[in-house]
């Protein structure tokens, strides 16, 4: 029997934010995991999917 482990990027069941770097490259980001220097929030936390069309409605 194999367990299948997903990635928590990808986990639709987590909140997520919409980060942005000083380049305005954005990124997903899951919100129990730290935000990484030179990123910060722009959007969230909000659902996986709601993170997907603020991205693609300002970008």
């Amino acid at each position: 029997m194999s367990q299948q482990h997903q990635n928590p990027f990808d986990d639709e069941s987590q909140p997520f934010f919409v980060l942005m770097n000083a380049q305005q490259q954005y990124s997903l980001w899951p919100e129990f995991a730290a935000i990484p220097a030179g990123w910060q929030s722009v959007f969230g936390p909000e659902s996986r999917a709601n993170c997907i069309a603020w991205v693609e409605q300002v970008w």
